[in-house]
């Protein structure tokens, strides 16, 4: 873009810039190089190239967490597009408005019966717009410069009000055509709780958790969606009610706060945890999702009768409903009407099962799992993020305790392995200023490891450990087979490859808990990437893997009853 001189492209950058994205994620191919050049011409964005599309959507994914705002993903059409489609389809499943950028074919190229390359050999380029329409909450085609701007802005409005990914697709003969200048606008915006709705609502619920005598507030994973991790703070502070967070909620509520139990997961909790929650006689969940993995194949005992459900955009109360009810909104006035009552917490302090962790072995006892973890823990402060991928790390994660400040991250509802890699490269940059440690297990890490390269070329700086146990651990708990088991790599190495003599990642392999401590205490000291190879044992997995493993199969295997 020149001075009073705006094209599709650099339309489009700007309102990136606008929407709060400083970085993008990028894979080059024909159809957007003039839409990356255009890109490029915005300097208050960098452009960060990755080693594919479903990387790339990955490390959109992880940006998209750590910024609490959208990120954005530019990809070429078909071989790039259908590539980052997993990586959309998750961000839809996890509500991360992610912003799915793709070059099209010339606009003639239809009209004038051209066979293409990169598609799938038949006249017919509307295909990619079709498939992401379903992991979307909008799918466009930008065939005219002059409908350009009203489609852009549009898409990204639907992405941080609906708070899911969206499409654009744009002509590769139309990112350089001129278009309108844009005009300064915001893309913050939230739905309004429709007045009366809210009043009922927040009169209604208030009678009914004030009546019961153990109330419990449990958190869940929607509160994200609804943006209302404050509001949920300051009700928790407000009700004195006994705290849970669902496992993909963990870090919403403060797990310092004295009325904090623990993880609400079926027959998995935290000790004590869902026997209380269970019994509670009023529940306040805040943004809950009732899956095969969050309630252990569907595992939980409490009374649906006794529970308030509350949505992003609705409430609900036993057979009534309460539509068009934002989630911080309600909170909020939520708040200012419940009596305290610490019941609940005070019957949970006669069941608390201290959770210790393992004590220090000498120097050269192989590492655990455990062993592994209680080191982890002691690694946590208020500017920390622990990011864990599908499988064991799920189940060890959740045993630690976060102090004030601290962040979880984990991929509960979509579970697409390999997310953690490009996810550690979009969050380490969306937020430099804290430190990101990722668990990772190696059959996780194979489908997507060259993302590597990429956090060394950007100077990204995660402590990873790289788990060795020689498989997939999860598959094994829920169906063994010879499938599970994968060929080992030098992890370790991969630093030097990827590396290539540039940057300044660090690297190493440790089997004993001296070697462990050392590679911590070396890791923490250094100033850039850091990769840890933790040999374990392959029959080494956290107890709560077995036995979620074992529910999740029970729940798969039910005999067919369709007729």
């Amino acid at each position: 873009m020149t001075s009073g001189h705006w094209t599709v492209g650099s339309y489009l950058a700007k309102r990136l810039h606008e929407a709060g994205i400083a970085d993008y994620f990028v894979v080059p191919g024909d159809y957007n190089l003039v839409l990356l050049d255009e890109l490029l011409g915005n300097t208050d964005m960098q452009m960060v190239s990755c080693c594919n599309e479903l990387n790339a959507g990955y490390a959109a994914d992880g940006y998209a967490r750590a910024t609490g705002g959208p990120s954005a993903a530019v990809v070429t059409y078909s071989v790039g597009g259908l590539s980052l489609l997993n990586a959309v389809a998750g961000a839809y499943a996890e509500d991360l408005p992610l912003i799915a950028i793709s070059g099209g074919p010339n606009t003639n190229s239809e009209a004038e019966w051209e066979y293409l390359h990169h598609t799938l050999g038949e006249v017919d380029y509307g295909y990619q717009r079709d498939m992401f329409a379903r992991v979307t909450a909008e799918a466009v085609i930008i065939h005219h410069p002059s409908l350009a701007p009203v489609a852009i802005d549009r898409a990204i409005d639907t992405a941080m009000l609906r708070r899911k990914p969206v499409y654009i697709e744009i002509a590769s003969n139309i990112a350089g055509a001129p278009t309108s200048a844009p005009i300064p606008r915001s893309f913050a915006r939230q739905s309004t709780s429709d007045g009366n709705t809210l009043v009922a609502a927040v009169e209604q619920v208030s009678a009914f958790l004030n009546a019961a005598e153990r109330p419990v507030l449990v958190a869940g994973s929607k509160i994200r969606a609804g943006q209302a991790e404050q509001s949920l703070r300051g009700l928790a502070k407000a009700c004195e009610y006994a705290q849970a967070s669902m496992p993909n909620a963990k870090s919403f509520l403060s797990e310092e706060d004295d009325n904090f139990m623990g993880i609400y997961w079926g027959p998995v909790s935290t000790p004590g945890c869902g026997e209380i929650v269970d019994a509670a006689d009023g529940l306040l969940f805040v943004g809950p999702v009732f899956t095969d993995y969050t309630t252990t194949g569907h595992q939980l005992g409490f009374n649906p009768g006794k529970a308030v459900m509350v949505h992003p955009t609705s409430v609900q109360l036993g057979e009534t409903h309460f539509s068009n009810v934002r989630m911080d909104e309600f909170l909020n006035a939520l708040a200012e009407k419940l009596t305290p009552n610490n019941s609940a917490i005070t019957a949970f302090e006669r069941v608390r099962t201290e959770q210790n962790a393992p004590e220090p072995g000498a120097a050269e006892t192989p590492v655990t799992v455990r062993q592994l973890f209680a080191r982890i823990q002691g690694m946590l402060d208020g500017n920390s993020t622990l990011l864990v991928e599908t499988g064991d790390s799920w189940f060890n994660g959740m045993e630690t305790n976060l102090p004030d400040g601290a962040r979880f991250e984990i991929q509960m509802q979509y579970g697409s392995i390999g997310w953690s890699v490009g996810a550690s490269l979009g969050y380490a940059l969306g937020r430099g200023n804290r430190r990101l440690i990722s668990c990772i297990g190696d059959g996780s890490f194979q489908l997507t490891a060259q993302e590597i390269s990429t956090m060394i070329r950007y100077d990204a700086k995660p402590i990873i450990f790289l788990i060795n146990n020689g498989g997939y651990t999860i598959e094994v708990e829920i169906h063994d087979g010879p499938y599970n088991t994968i060929k080992n790599w030098d992890y370790a190495g991969l630093i030097d490859v990827f590396g290539a003599g540039e940057g300044n990642a660090w690297g190493c392999r440790v089997a004993t808990e001296g070697e462990l401590d050392a590679a911590i205490k070396t890791a923490q000291g250094h100033d850039g990437l850091c990769l840890i190879e933790v040999l374990i044992d392959r029959d080494d997995c956290n107890v709560n893997l077995l036995r979620w493993g074992n529910q999740v199969a029970r729940n798969n295997g039910r005999a067919n009853r369709c007729r």
